[in-house]
C-alpha cells in the first residue's frame, strides 16, 4: 500500500501535471510518439536528428517532394505546445500538423523537440530551442550534418512559428536573434498561433516551472517594450481567437509591438467563436483551412500543392491541451 506521505499532493496545475511531496512528477496526459515517415514516395518524409547530446535535444525534420534537385527551399523552426510541460515534436498530431504545413507552403520545417518542466525548469525550453536554431544555422555553409539542411534549405528565408507556450518560446528565440547574430541566417517572419504571454490563471504554473524568476513582470512571460524593439525579424503574424482565454494577451501584444519602436510589420488575425489551439483539436473545420492559409500567405514560398495532398495527410485532431 502506498504510505501517505508518497500519495500526498504538493501542487497541482490541472490539465498539465501534479508535483507529490515526495517530488515525483505525473503528467495529466500520457506521452504520444509516432515514428518518423522516411518513404520516398510520401509528399513528405520525416526523420528524427539529434540537436544536442548534452543536454539531449532533438527535432524532426521534415521534406517535401522535390522535383529538382538543385532546388531550394525556405526553413520553418517550429515549437509546440503543451504548456511548457506536456506534449513533444513527436506527437502524433503535432507530426501531421506539421507534415501539412510543409506539404502545402514547399518548405523544410525542423519541429523542435525542447525539454519540458517541471523536470527541466525553465529555460530550459527556451535554451533546447535556441540551440535547434544554432543547429539549423550550421548548415548555412553546406557543411552542417544534415544533408537534407545542406543540399536544399535556403538561410535567407527563415521563419519561426508555435503556437501557445511554442509562440511564447518562438518569441523568446527572435529577442535572442535580435541581441545575437547569426552568421548566413536571415529571420524573415515569426508566426505565432493562440500565444501564451501571461495575464492568466497559467502564470502560477509558469512561475512554478521558472524557479528563477522576475515575477509576473518577467519578460520571459510578459514582453517588454524593449524587447519587442528588438525582435530579430523583419514580419510577425498573431493569431487570436474570440473564445481563447489567452485571447486579451496575445492582442496586447500586437498592440504593444505596434508602440514599440520595432522596425517591421506586423499583422493580427482573430477568428470569431474559436477557442485555444482550435486548428489542432478541428484541423478541418473553416476556420481552421482559414488559419492554415492565412499562415501559408505569410511564407515567400507560396507554392501550394494541390489540397488532395493535405486531405491525404488526415489530420486528425491533438489530443492534448496547449
Amino acid at each position: 500500500m502506498e504510505s501517505s506521505s508518497n500519495s500526498e499532493i504538493a501542487h497541482e496545475f490541472f490539465p498539465f501535471f501534479k508535483v507529490y511531496k515526495d517530488g515525483r512528477v505525473e503528467k495529466f496526459m500520457a506521452s504520444e510518439h509516432v515514428p518518423p515517415s522516411d518513404d520516398p514516395h510520401l509528399a513528405v518524409r520525416s526523420k528524427d536528428v539529434v540537436v544536442s547530446p548534452e543536454p539531449a535535444v532533438s527535432a524532426r525534420v521534415f521534406m517535401p517532394q522535390i522535383s529538382v534537385p538543385s532546388k531550394k527551399l525556405p526553413i520553418l523552426v517550429y515549437m509546440h505546445g503543451g504548456g511548457f510541460s506536456i506534449g513533444s515534436a513527436f506527437h502524433p498530431g503535432y507530426h501531421k500538423y506539421v507534415s501539412a504545413l510543409v506539404a502545402k507552403a514547399d518548405i523544410i520545417a525542423v519541429s523542435v523537440d525542447y525539454r519540458l518542466a517541471p523536470e527541466h525548469p525553465i529555460p530550459a525550453c527556451y535554451d533546447d530551442s535556441w540551440e535547434a536554431l544554432k543547429w539549423v544555422a550550421s548548415h548555412a555553409n553546406g557543411d552542417g550534418p544534415d544533408p537534407w539542411l545542406n543540399n536544399h534549405a535556403d538561410f535567407g528565408q527563415v521563419f519561426l512559428a508555435g503556437d501557445s507556450a511554442g509562440a511564447n518560446i518562438s518569441h523568446n528565440v527572435a529577442v535572442r536573434v535580435g541581441l545575437t547574430s547569426l552568421p548566413g541566417v536571415k529571420l524573415i517572419g515569426v508566426a505565432l498561433v493562440h500565444p501564451y504571454f501571461g495575464g492568466t490563471e497559467d502564470d502560477k504554473m509558469w512561475l512554478y516551472m521558472c524557479p528563477e524568476n522576475k515575477g509576473l513582470e518577467d519578460p520571459r512571460l510578459k514582453p517588454a517594450l524593449e524587447d519587442l524593439a528588438r525582435l530579430g525579424c523583419e514580419r510577425l503574424l498573431v493569431f487570436v481567437a474570440e473564445k481563447d482565454h489567452l485571447r486579451e494577451r496575445g492582442t496586447c501584444y500586437y498592440e504593444d509591438l505596434k508602440k514599440s519602436g520595432w522596425k517591421g510589420t506586423v499583422e493580427i488575425v482573430e477568428h470569431e467563436g474559436e477557442s485555444h489551439v482550435f486548428h489542432l483539436m478541428k484541423p478541418k473545420c473553416d476556420n481552421a483551412v482559414d488559419l492554415m492559409e492565412r499562415f501559408l500567405d505569410f511564407c515567400p514560398n507560396n507554392n501550394q500543392v494541390a489540397d488532395s495532398i493535405y486531405t491525404s495527410l488526415d489530420v486528425g485532431g491533438m489530443g492534448i491541451v496547449s
